[in-house]
């Protein structure tokens, strides 16, 4: 027979005991001190005596509870720093310190390795281990189980399908249908018949019934990409859909209801277009009832070793990079963002001699960062940007650089610098630069 075992919250135990033993030394006082009344002698002498049994008593209780309740914890932390992730991932932090910092740092390395392995694990599809990218899974995990409206902006080619495919992947629509549609792609007079379909006769070669995006999205998810591109006679319509969950067709006379989960993307500043009148406002507040904005590449940029060596492994051949062509790589802004980073590696792949992609396979645009520039330079940080970002981008860069030359070893890193290991490590955190990315790249390619 299985014997019951009852759990009491150390929140119910440890008042209670300090509570029991606070009675018990008034008790016992109240004794001691009658007790030297009857005896007619002095009761302070008693009273001094007991109080030091009872700190004695005291303080060796405290001990054994303090020592019974942190060897696990002293177990755990201890085990946990010999672990080679977590020693990648405290490097250049301050060592020293008192117990509860210790284990404050070790708790925010474990938390740190976990996120990533989560990351890894929800997200296979969306390369990144960088802060601004796990930012961005922790938003999608906890929007995609709603119906909530999702509108994610971004730049072009920073993943605004993939975030969709996995928002749609996370709710509860995943065994139903996900349907795409680039409303950019799309001819402005064919756009409301793929959305809504027509029926048979509605214009000249509309010979037969056509069902639309909506219809084949129903109980599902619809995405449509580049939003900002959709004419306005047409957002009414999407409008329409929004919030009454019903549509026409074309050339239909009856209303057709639809259960769809509505994303949308664009790479637009869609609060631009609604001011200059090329957006409608209705609409724009309805799309962002919840708003994803994903980081251009220059901004995560200790995720570029983990996308290039992404991109190899699907290369025909296997082939590398060398440690001069990654610090090109890792300079340059990328404006095209990951699109222009996997076509620059898909050509580099398929020139490269030797087995290793070297700077001499890089396009020029890439290669002369690292010459002089003249003043008017293309790759100068961009006007619109202000002075506390274009301070802050340059910053990010020589850190990252400096990191690359090092492997990853920041002690190394601030010789570069010229700043101490302490600084480093803050500027490290304010820029939020994921430097396990980096360092395990650089002991993957020299292995």
């Amino acid at each position: 027979m299985k014997q019951e075992r009852f759990h009491i919250s150390l929140y119910v135990i440890i008042p209670f005991i300090f509570a029991g033993f606070a009675i018990f030394s008034a008790l016992l006082a109240y004794r001691v001190t009658r007790y030297g009344i009857e005896a007619k002698s002095d009761p302070a002498t008693w009273v001094f005596w007991l109080i030091i049994a009872i700190s004695l008593l005291a303080f060796g209780t405290g001990l054994a509870l303090v020592r019974f309740l942190l060897r696990p914890v002293e177990e755990f932390v201890r085990k946990a720093s010999e672990l080679p992730a977590l020693k990648a991932a405290g490097e250049g932090q301050k060592k020293g310190g008192d117990k509860l910092a210790q284990f404050a740092s070790v708790f925010d390395r474990v938390t740190t390795v976990l996120s990533r392995i989560d990351a890894r694990h929800f997200f296979p599809e969306i390369v990144g281990e960088s802060v601004a990218i796990r930012g961005i899974f922790s938003l999608i995990m906890k929007v995609a189980p709603s119906d909530t409206t999702v509108l994610i902006l971004g730049e072009s080619g920073t993943g605004k399908e993939l975030v969709a495919t996995s928002l749609h992947a996370h709710s509860h629509r995943k065994d139903k249908p996900f349907v795409k549609l680039n409303c950019a792609a799309i001819p402005r007079e064919l756009l409301e018949s793929e959305l809504f379909g027509h029926e048979k006769g509605a214009f000249t070669g509309a010979s037969a019934f056509k069902p639309g995006k909506f219809d084949l999205a129903a109980g599902g998810t619809i995405f449509l990409d580049e939003i900002g591109d959709m004419p306005l006679e047409l957002q009414a319509k999407i409008l329409r859909v929004l919030q009454e969950k019903e549509f026409y067709r074309v050339g239909g006379t009856r209303t057709v209801k639809v259960d769809v989960r509505f994303i949308a993307s664009t790479n637009k500043n869609l609060e631009k277009l609604v001011e200059e009148g090329a957006f409608r406002e209705d609409l724009y507040y309805r799309l962002s009832a919840f708003s994803l904005h994903l980081p251009p590449l220059r901004e995560r940029k200790e995720d570029i070793p983990l996308l290039v060596d992404h991109f190899l492994q699907k290369a025909p051949k296997k082939i590398d990079i060398s440690s001069v062509a990654l610090q090109m790589l890792m300079a340059y802004p990328w404006p095209g963002n990951i699109r222009e980073l996997k076509n620059v590696i898909e050509a580099a792949a398929l020139i490269a001699e030797g087995g290793h992609i070297e700077p001499a396979q890089l396009p020029e645009k890439i290669t002369r960062i690292f010459d002089e520039l003249p003043p008017d330079s293309e790759i100068r940080l961009p006007a619109t940007m202000s002075l506390d970002e274009k301070l802050n981008e340059i910053e990010r860069n020589l850190i990252i650089e400096a990191l690359i030359k090092t492997g990853g070893v920041q002690s190394r890193a601030t010789e570069l610098l010229g700043i101490n290991q302490r600084s480093l490590w803050h500027r490290i955190r304010k820029l939020g630069i994921d430097v396990k990315s980096i360092k395990k790249y650089e002991s993957r390619v020299s292995a």
